[in-house]
């Protein structure tokens, strides 16, 4: 009599609910990201002298800017353009020590002329992260610019999309790397022969390499703004070589390139050993040299295992978050151990699932091994990632008025549903590993799951009684022997296929270690944009400080329609204004006015002018061309600083009707 269990109905709904669950933790995970800009760093633009906005009644001799810390500076990295966009500065960046932040400047030329001056500027955090941002003050009083700012800012366009995939790649590659050789050598050592496990172990090696190489290229671009034909740019690299996450990046091809000999013996001789010792295993055989040979082989297949995992890791901690801000001294080695107790769950879990689906049987023993294993380091993960969010949020409003706080919420609502569907995974381990009174599939023949199955001896063999194919047969019986065989090896795999996904038990753990899997992949997405997101306690820092980057451009062009009435006869009308890209700098304006039945109205005079009362700068007065009847625009409209402008339209109907309407927009 065969017994047949099934997922009871509650359990199936529950999973449901966790798969619902992870899904709509994705969607906020895609809301928090969508909203972001190019992501900012550790590093905050405390002060500058002269501050942005300021008035002075004379020229100063330099400009300087204090940040929280040190920054990899250049020789562009600080740059003063005059009003007509002229350089204004001698191009020499000084470090000038420690004034509540680390303070640096930049000598002006002598003679300036009046005006608003911008000044820019652009460097690299310690925590390997590109900051930028620009600002403006004014000599005598303030007038319009001819300066625009680049539309790209370091770490944003393509280049920074690359770059983020390119880390993201990099964990993944590393986790199922780290991971699955884990699994191999604490669950399943009979998996090191298994080529699915196998394929996935060499993935996550040419993923890991692959994306660390792109990472390499692309620093140069992505901290200097650049584009794509800047990676061949030999000169840049060599600048990147020398950097701290230039010397990270290729410390961690180096390791990678050492880790490729331990997949090879890994996947060579200790698979060999392990075939060779779970043959003697079956045969009851008693090997002592062979024995040792074997656990020797383990022993340090996993100590150099193990110290290559941590070196890698060490690369991130060694050059983000965890090198800078407070206890960094405490802060790297724990985040070595949390990137290891990551890997060792999502690659192992990985691993399994591919175990589970790929090949023909693993044994219950190395289920209920992994369940252990996933346990101690979700305890890791728990210790230190507790560390970790005091360290880099530290206050109860940044957990939640922050993009880094909302961002480590949803990962921890993540590792919540992790844990929930984890632990049907370990119900069903049980239903694996404890016999049920009765049954004897659990006792000698269910050892493995999914193995026994019909056909299995003939597959092993290739062919009854094992015979060579071709002896002392002509060709044609040789070709007729191999299709044969190629049929019966179809035939058989199908077999093991169909008796595997019979079995309710394998099925229902395939199931469950899916739905982790997935909501894994997500876990690991929000873990690669937290290392790229300024933590919570710089973004509070920077709100205290009251100086912000600047913002990245709109999407698209700002209009406003302003309804007017100049009192004469057909003075009333509307007016409807574009401003594109509505941003600090050049922008291109239209202005069309037409009459209420949508007529245009070619009115003989209409004027234009932009005000920022906040910083008391303005009116600053446009004159428009006139286009055609009812059309006027100004290619060039020099905005020279973000903020809260109020626009002002004057429009004349006659020699004594005209009126000004006024409303407020945001420029960036």
């Amino acid at each position: 009599m065969t017994t047949t269990t099934t997922a009871p109905r509650p359990v199936r709904r529950a999973v449901r609910l966790l798969l619902a669950a992870a899904v709509l933790l994705s969607a906020a995970l895609g809301g928090l990201l969508a909203g972001a800009g190019p992501a900012s760093a550790h590093a905050v633009l405390l002060s500058s002298d002269p501050a942005d906005g300021a008035v002075v009644a004379t020229a100063p001799g330099e400009v300087t800017l204090t940040f929280s810390e040190k920054i990899a500076v250049g020789d562009d990295s600080i740059r003063v353009l005059e009003p007509s966009g002229k350089r204004a500065d001698t191009d020499e960046i000084r470090e000038l020590g420690t004034d509540g932040g680390v303070v640096y400047g930049v000598t002006l030329h002598p003679g300036l002329p009046d005006g608003t001056y911008t000044v820019a500027w652009q460097g690299v955090s310690a925590d390997s992260h590109p900051v930028a941002g620009a600002f403006t003050f004014s000599i005598g009083a303030p007038s319009q610019t001819t300066v625009a700012l680049p539309a790209q800012e370091a770490g944003g366009g393509l280049v920074g999309t690359l770059y983020d995939l390119a880390r993201y790649a990099a964990y993944a590659g590393f986790t199922v790397l780290a991971g699955g050789g884990a699994f191999v050598l604490l669950c399943w050592r009979r998996g090191a022969a298994e080529r699915p496990v196998q394929r996935l172990v060499v993935r996550g090696w040419i993923t890991a390499t692959a994306a660390t190489l792109v990472m390499l290229l692309l620093r140069a671009p992505y901290t200097g703004g650049g584009g794509l034909a800047d990676v061949f740019d030999l000169t840049a690299l060599g600048d990147v070589l020398d950097t701290k996450t230039g010397a990270a990046l290729v410390s961690r091809l180096l390791l990678l390139g050492a880790a490729a000999l331990f997949v090879a013996v890994l996947f060579g001789a200790y698979a060999r050993a392990s075939a060779d010792g779970a043959d003697a295993a079956e045969g009851q055989a008693q090997d002592g040299p062979a024995t040792d040979a074997r656990r020797d082989l383990t022993f340090g297949l996993a100590m150099g295992g193990g110290v290559l995992a941590a070196g890698i890791a060490a690369t991130w901690a060694l050059s983000e978050h965890a090198s800078t801000g407070i206890q960094p001294g405490v802060a790297m080695p724990v985040d070595v151990l949390h990137l290891l107790a990551v890997a060792a769950w999502l690659g192992g879990l990985a691993t399994l699932l591919i175990a589970l689906y790929r090949t023909p049987s693993i044994e219950r023993e190395a289920v209920r091994r992994f369940s252990t294993v996933a346990f101690a380091s979700v305890a890791v993960l728990a210790a230190t990632g507790l560390y970790q969010s005091w360290r880099q949020v530290g206050s109860w409003s940044a957990l939640t008025g922050t993009r880094y706080g909302q961002l480590l919420l949803v990962k921890v609502a993540l590792v919540a549903v992790l844990m929930a569907v984890a632990w049907f995974s370990r119900r069903w381990t049980q239903r694996l590993t404890d016999p049920r009174p009765g049954t004897v599939a659990k006792g000698t023949a269910g050892k493995a799951i999914g193995k026994g199955s019909p056909g299995e001896a003939t597959g092993k063999a290739g062919r009854p009684g094992g015979a060579a194919a071709g002896d002392g047969a002509s060709p044609a019986e040789a070709r007729r022997a191999a299709q044969l065989e190629r049929q019966r090896a179809v035939v058989a795999a199908a077999a093991r296929k169909r008796v595997r996904d019979a079995d309710a038990e394998r099925s229902g753990l395939r199931r469950s270690v899916l739905v982790e899997a997935g909501v894994a992949a997500v876990l690991l997405a929000v873990t690669t944009a937290l290392t790229s997101t300024e933590p919570g306690r710089a973004q509070e820092a920077a709100a205290a400080s009251g100086v912000q980057p600047a913002p990245a451009a709109p999407a698209g062009p700002t209009e406003v329609e302003l309804p007017f009435d100049t009192g004469g006869e057909g003075g009333e009308g509307t007016v409807r204004l574009t401003l594109d890209p509505a941003r600090a700098g050049s922008n291109e304006m239209h202005v069309w006015a037409v009459t209420p039945d949508g007529k245009p109205l070619d009115a003989p005079e209409l004027k234009v002018s932009f005000t920022l009362k906040a910083k008391e700068i303005g009116p600053l007065p446009i004159t428009p061309d006139r286009v055609s009847a009812g059309h006027w625009s100004a290619g060039s409209v020099q905005i020279p600083m973000p903020g809260d402008w109020q626009i002002k339209v004057t429009v004349r109907t006659s020699d004594i009707d005209q009126t000004t309407v006024d409303e407020t927009i945001e420029i960036g």
